[in-house]
């Protein structure tokens, strides 16, 4: 019996020893110290609400993501289309769909067959028309769309989660919200929110258009207002504006978009302005050479966000795999669209929805408050068991301690986020973990008072108490655990003490407690102090 409780003791204080070493690295002299290269890396890391930083809820425009997709589409349909010999006009996308024609309706058998097999995505209504040949247009079907806008739901928080890592903001809360269309960014310790914002949310949408070449015919409509069929009107920024605002005519569709940037940098031309530098993928630079063969000797727009930040000339076929962006950038700002290129373009405009800022001084206050609040409860606590209950309360109130090294040290294991919700959680561990004693010592008294002896008692009152104190804690945690999945931030950070709690508290009250007691029995059988 004795040996099997001093296994029992013996493997407790391994869980401490290894509690108190991940438990360490929390300690800002313990990291800054000779320790910290043995130590592991993880640590609690604070808050929003505790360090100060920013909160930023932005909303996800779906629908010009869909948009886009279906320029794509079009695109792939009709280069597909004349890979198979069955050559279609330019698919022209709106809101709903693509339309496009079939000139030869002979084709038509063939042309369904290629769109069910590559393009099954969209459903499709055909119309014959006069000359023999076939309208079709295609919609994406609700499954389709529905895929699509989450998709780009995750692609934005994957863009913006890139952003931010590369922005160096430590331990960043991001995640999406499906039903609302949005993303949800914490920034912990952030210190410059305006270049923050404007990091993460600019779309850094890259496509690559040919300048139109007007007629007389183009030039006089323009005039009227007209704009030539196919055609947009884009503004030029910077330097390529050259002394006032104006605007050049370009094709609606681009011919490359920056989804091949393989890798971008800042750089500066000749005349030591910065600029921005890119790199294609393979793919892209096989794309990229074909189209500018396609069109030597005409003007290329590089148009960032809707705007045109250059339109060189394209003198001769680019096998490089490279292209630049030049405009009046600072350093800072041409660093920036590196970093946003490199890390993504976003597949849709975001809109700031909400912007909120937490100064540390706020954030230092909540933590002396908590520390307070939480010493306090426990101080409490440990006075009522040890007056209640004797020598057993005086284990009560260290299993409580080892609850509070247990949690913490779950905590930087996990590398969890630790927030204000979250010291209410271990406040309310606390009160948890001293109603497991409770039972057991009510169920050990109540044997001594029947007459059972220390040992009995014991073994009775820990085995009866454990089914309910099994039973009450599992559902707590099942809650905790809809908590984490449904909740955001704070109410997650909630869960997350509240759990790992829970499961200290079982193994300090059923398992350490339990070993405690017997050792005390099996050398002092005579009385318990409870």
């Amino acid at each position: 019996m004795k040996q099997h409780v001093l296994w029992k003791i013996g493997l407790s204080l391994i869980v401490l020893i290894v509690s108190v070493i991940f438990l360490l690295p929390s300690f800002p002299a313990v990291k800054e110290s000779s320790l910290a290269k043995i130590l592991p890396d993880k640590q609690v890391n604070l808050g929003l609400d505790l360090m100060g930083g920013m909160y930023l809820a932005l909303g996800v425009d779906v629908d010009k993501a869909v948009e886009n997709s279906l320029t794509l589409a079009g695109e792939d349909i009709r280069q597909t289309s004349r890979e198979n010999g069955i050559p279609v006009t330019r698919p022209a996308s709106s809101k709903d769909g693509l339309n496009f024609i079939l000139p030869d309706a002979a084709k038509r058998a063939e042309l369904d067959a290629l769109l069910a097999k590559q393009f099954n995505q969209f459903a499709l209504e055909r119309q014959s028309l006069a000359d023999g040949s076939v309208r079709y247009q295609a919609v994406y079907t609700p499954e389709a769309r529905a895929k699509l806008e989450e998709t780009s739901l995750d692609l934005a928080l994957n863009t913006i989660r890139n952003r931010i890592d590369q922005f160096g903001v430590a331990e960043p809360d991001i995640r999406k919200q499906s039903a609302e269309k949005r993303i949800i960014i914490q920034l912990p310790g952030l210190k410059d929110t305006k270049r923050a914002v404007d990091v993460i949310g600019k779309t850094a949408h890259l496509e690559f258009h040919v300048e139109r070449e007007l007629s007389s015919q183009d030039i006089e409509r323009l005039n009227r207002g007209i704009m030539p069929a196919g055609a947009i009107s884009l503004p030029m920024v910077g330097r390529s504006a050259g002394d006032g605002a104006r605007n050049i005519i370009v094709d609606r569709d681009a011919l490359f978009t920056g989804e091949y940037i393989e890798d971008a940098w800042l750089e500066y031309d000749n005349n030591n302005r910065p600029g921005v530098g890119m790199s294609f993928t393979s793919r892209g630079a096989a794309i990229f050479e074909r189209v500018t063969a396609q069109n030597t000797g005409r003007n290329m727009a590089i148009v960032l966000d809707g705007q045109v930040h250059s339109a060189p000339v394209i003198r001769e076929k680019i096998s490089q795999g490279r292209a630049s962006i030049n405009g009046s950038f600072t350093v800072e700002e041409a660093s920036d669209l590196a970093l946003v290129l490199r890390a993504g373009s976003l597949p849709a405009p975001v809109e700031e929805l909400e912007r909120r800022t937490v100064g540390p001084s706020l954030g230092q206050e909540s933590i002396d408050k908590g520390t307070m609040a939480a010493l306090m409860g426990w101080g409490l606590v440990m006075a009522f068991v040890v007056i209640y209950y004797g020598f057993s309360g005086i284990i009560a109130a260290a299993m409580l301690l080892f609850d509070f090294i247990l949690l913490l040290a779950g905590m930087a294991a996990f590398g969890a986020t630790l927030t204000l919700p979250g010291i209410a959680g271990i406040v309310l561990t606390i009160g948890m973990a001293v109603d497991a004693n409770v039972l057991i010592f009510e169920r050990i008294r109540e044997e001594l008072k029947k007459g059972a002896a220390p040992r009995t008692a014991v073994e009775l009152g820990f085995s009866r108490a454990t089914v309910t104190i099994l039973d009450s804690n599992l559902t707590t945690i099942i809650a905790a655990i809809i908590l984490y999945q449904f909740g955001t931030g704070p109410v997650r950070g909630f869960a997350v003490t509240l759990t790992l709690g829970i499961l200290a508290s079982m193994f300090t009250a059923i398992f350490v407690s339990k070993a405690i007691f017997e050792l005390w029995v099996t050398r002092k059988s005579t009385k318990i102090s409870i």
